[in-house]
Formats: C-alpha cells, sequence, structure tokens
C-alpha cells in the first residue's frame, strides 16, 4: 500500500486539500506528517494537525503523525489521553525517541504505534510481547535521509526487514518525490541511498520488492503524471511507460497495454500479446543500436518470429533482423527494470496518444 507526506510548516491551502483529494483518488491510502521541526511555530500545530486530521476523514485516509520530545504537549495534546488526537483523525504514532516499551504495548490497543525500523532490538520485542503489545497495530517505520549519502544500503535494508516480519511488525520505507521536494536541501527524501533522485514508483515497486508493505512518499509532492502512474499501478497493476517515436510508421502498433511474458528474459520484455496485434508486413528499417528502453519489432528477416515486440532491459548491439519503433523517456527508464514476469505495462506517448 502507498501513502503520502503533508508537512505542517504551512497553513492547509486549498491547493494541498486538492493535492490530498487527488492522491486518494489515485489509491493512496495513508498521510504521513510529523510534529517535531524545531524552525516551525509549534504553537500553530494544534490548529494545523486538527485541520489535516479534518482532511484524512473526509477522503478516508489514515493519519500517521511523527512525534518527538514534548511537541506533542506543546501542541496541546497529551500522550495520557489518545481520545483527542483519535477524535480529530489520527489513527496512529510514529514514536520517534524514548518511550517504555511498556507504554507502547498499552497504546497499541487505542491505535497505530509505529517504531523507529533501525532501532528495535530483540530486547524490545521481547518486553513488548511480555507486555501483551496487539502487534496488529505495530509498524515498523524506517527513517528517510535529506542529506546525500546517508541514505540506507540495500542489503542492510532487505537483511533488517527479514528480521522484522519475523517477529511480526508491517514494515514501511520512504520514496522521494518528484516534486515540492523538502528543504532546505531538496535532495529528496528516501530510505535507500540507491533511490535518491529516481522516479517514484520505480523506488516504491523496488521496496516492496525488499519486504516493505507500506511505502510512502517522503518529500511533499507528486507530479500529475506520477500520480497517474500510482492510479494506474494500484488500479490495475500496470507499469505506464511514456515513450517516444523513432519510427513514426510503426509507432501506433505498438502503443497501448501489454503483458510481460511469464518466462521472463534476461535483456529484454517480451511483449505476450504482441503477435495479436495484426500487424502488416514489415520490412528491415531503423535497425541500430537497441539502447536500453528501446521498443523494437521484429521485422521479416526473423521470419516466423516477424512482429515480436520488446523492450530492451539493458544495451543491446544492431541487429538487422529488429527494428526500433520507440524509446523510453530518460525519466521513465528506471521503471522498466521493475517490469517482472507476468507483469503488465502500458506504453504511452509522450504526447499523451494510447
Amino acid at each position: 500500500m502507498f501513502g503520502f507526506s503533508v508537512f505542517m510548516n504551512d497553513t492547509l491551502t486549498n491547493e494541498k486539500k486538492n493535492y490530498i483529494r487527488k492522491m486518494a483518488e489515485n489509491g493512496f491510502v495513508g498521510i504521513f506528517t510529523s510534529m517535531h521541526i524545531p524552525e516551525d511555530d509549534v504553537s500553530a500545530y494544534k490548529d494545523r494537525l486538527r485541520d489535516l486530521g479534518q482532511e484524512a476523514k473526509a477522503n478516508h485516509l489514515e493519519l500517521m503523525v511523527d512525534i518527538s520530545g514534548d511537541a506533542l504537549e506543546r501542541a496541546g495534546f497529551s500522550l495520557d489521553d489518545l481520545q483527542p488526537l483519535k477524535a480529530i483523525g489520527v489513527t496512529g504514532l510514529r514514536m520517534d525517541y524514548h518511550l517504555s516499551n511498556q507504554q507502547i504495548a498499552q497504546w497499541s490497543h487505542q491505535l497505530k504505534i509505529s517504531l523507529n525500523a533501525s532501532t528495535i532490538t530483540q530486547k524490545d520485542v521481547n518486553e513488548l510481547n511480555e507486555a501483551g503489545a496487539d502487534f496488529s497495530q505495530l509498524e515498523a517505520w524506517h527513517n528517510y535521509y535529506p542529506r546525500p549519502e546517508t541514505g540506507l544500503d540495500q542489503a542492510w535494508y532487505e537483511e533488517k526487514n527479514q528480521w522484522l516480519a519475523a517477529q511480526g511488525f508491517t514494515i514501511q520505507g520512504f520514496v522521494p518525490g518528484d516534486e515540492d521536494l523538502r528543504g532546505p536541501l531538496y535532495e529528496g527524501l528516501p530510505t535507500l541511498e540507491k533511490h535518491r533522485g529516481s522516479h517514484p514508483l520505480a523506488a516504491a515497486l523496488d521496496l516492496m520488492s525488499c519486504g516493505t508493505d507500506l511505502v510512502y512518499i517522503g518529500d511533499a509532492g507528486l507530479s500529475e503524471e506520477v500520480q497517474t502512474q500510482f492510479s494506474l499501478f494500484q488500479k490495475e497493476q500496470t507499469v505506464m511507460l511514456h515513450v517516444e517515436a523513432l519510427d513514426e510508421e510503426f509507432y501506433e502498433y505498438i502503443l497501448g497495454k501489454h503483458t510481460n511474458r511469464q518466462d521472463e528474459a534476461r535483456d529484454v520484455i517480451r511483449s505476450a500479446d504482441a503477435r495479436f496485434r495484426n500487424i502488416p508486413q514489415i520490412p528491415p528499417r531503423q535497425t541500430g543500436e537497441r539502447l536500453k528502453g528501446t521498443v523494437t519489432l521484429d521485422n521479416e528477416r526473423y521470419l516466423r518470429y516477424m512482429g515480436e515486440i520488446q523492450l530492451t532491459k539493458t544495451d543491446l548491439p544492431a541487429d538487422e533482423k529488429v527494428n526500433l519503433v520507440a524509446s523510453v523517456t530518460e525519466k521513465d527508464l528506471p521503471l522498466v527494470q521493475q517490469i517482472r514476469a507476468g507483469m503488465n505495462y502500458q506504453l504511452i506517448s509522450k504526447e499523451g496518444r494510447e
């Protein structure tokens, strides 16, 4: 499942409310926000949190609030009584500072509690079990890393997630947005360093393959184009790729929906339905080097393979039997590697044609 971030350093504008509504319509299920940013006016947080909770409830979204220090009490709430928070739409608290596991166990019977995934130990798990915690309400949230070169290593992340899953935790991670990047560095907010600057959906699919149950957009914005890509994936399990024409004559034949074959190839994505597209005789043309992200069409020199549509996953040499028809846009290139066996994908013209 996917979620997104809304930060409370400003009042909730109509523009941001529309963004929340559109994200909910596109299949996102939760909002993450923070209440421990020292340079912000904490005194305004109570009204801002109430407004955000109202929008979350109106759009049937969960609301996870990251708290630290005495920010919650300074904003007019108390950990001694969680009902006022629940009443305004808060469905979970991320505990980013030390609280006793006995307290956490008690709170887990009232709402979702998120713990710092990087610091949970076996001792914590034992104490939570002994205190009767509801593990169905406990989540392990990884951090995001604003400073370049400080994001997590993927191998470490996967190993940690295997352990967390074995303990019964739901696991969450962040990927960067592509608009309204978080200041003051504006370098994206990923959990894994490899995802910094990457396509948000490609990063999200990669996190899911690493044992991640919940993926949230760390930054405050997604472009409408990427929102549409998330929407199509969530509603139809289809990866949308924007492409540019290399051969206008056969361009229209390759646009539309495809399915990667179940016998996944190493070098290319093979369209399972290519031979049902009634493509006419295909003479050799545009048979140059096949760079990663090139959509190709086998020509008549490939005999019975004529008409096969492929999408290259790596750079391949020129082949006189294979025509170049289109290329995936640079922004969408990271998505190519996320198209697994049997997965649906859609090739759409950069100008919007399908």
